[in-house]
């Protein structure tokens, strides 16, 4: 059965192959579904990162805040 979801070939050093294999292996995993999911969390973890950025350069300045409260009334 074909896929509508895009396709995405990569090229590994032997190492990692290697170690995403073998870490596949242990999780009784396909190697891509590995790959996938390792992507979507680096993925993530530099979204944070990129928010986590914004949020200090924010709280640097001297420019008025709004309280939870005050934006959601909660």
């Amino acid at each position: 059965m074909a896929t509508t979801k895009p396709r995405l070939n990569i090229t590994l050093e032997k190492e990692v192959e290697k170690e995403l294999s073998l870490l596949a292996k242990r999780r009784s995993q396909s190697v891509s579904s590995l790959a996938k999911e390792l992507i979507m969390e680096s993925l993530e973890r530099r979204e944070d990162f990129w928010l986590s950025r914004v949020a200090k350069e924010r709280s640097a300045t001297s420019k008025k805040r709004l309280s939870h409260k005050d934006v959601w009334g909660e």
